[in-house]
């Protein structure tokens, strides 16, 4: 069934719809997310959930049914959602405790702290604590990056703006980081992704 605008609307309450109970779709998630969210490290690294900002996980389901973000398998995801099921699975997500994964590596995790704390100021690059947070754990709309799968974040930032912001006419607040992602080496957004990986 497809979203109304009103099902992904912010502060929709976290109620699900009769024609799937909530626990139905949060384990359907998982079949590709993990258990209770917390990733899935393969040929394409799958995002950790567990822990996520509930804004967050709607705004980005909102997106890819705008098309606003490009994957083919979560625009059929978010069609499938009803009512306030958007909602419900957000503040699922973000309740669920389980330990990051890790397998990044930590040789590169002090060079990426220092690219979270400070920034590159030479390539004008802000500091990733000054929207992520001192823990990196996000808030509102900033999503969380404490225990994010080091695989899927090194793909995402290299590859940003081959999916994210595509329609100019409909920005978001992913418009911030494309400066950054464009100004990061592969190098250094793997350093930054060794640090966020190692975070709880």
């Amino acid at each position: 069934m497809l979203i109304v605008a009103c099902s992904l609307a912010p502060g929709a309450a976290a109620t699900a719809g009769p024609a799937e109970s909530l626990s139905e779709k949060f384990a359907y998630c998982q079949d590709c997310h993990g258990p209770n969210g917390q990733g899935y490290r393969g040929f394409y690294p799958i995002p950790r959930l567990a822990g996520q900002q509930t804004q967050y996980i709607e705004n980005q389901l909102r997106a890819f049914l705008e098309r606003r973000r490009k994957n083919a398998i979560m625009l059929n995801v978010a069609h499938g959602l009803h009512g306030n099921m958007a909602a419900a699975l957000a503040a699922r997500f973000n309740a669920a405790k389980v330990a990051p994964i890790g397998g990044a590596p930590q040789t590169l995790a002090a060079q990426g702290k220092d690219i979270f704390d400070h920034g590159i100021p030479e390539k004008d690059v802000a500091a990733c604590a000054a929207c992520h947070g001192p823990a990196a754990q996000g808030t509102g709309e900033i999503p969380r990056l404490a225990g994010q799968l080091y695989e899927y974040v090194v793909f995402k930032l290299v590859n940003w703006s081959k999916e994210r912001g595509q329609i100019a006419s409909q920005p978001d607040t992913s418009l911030i980081m494309e400066p950054v992602a464009h100004s990061l080496s592969r190098s250094e957004a793997q350093a930054v992704a060794a640090y966020v990986s190692s975070l709880r």
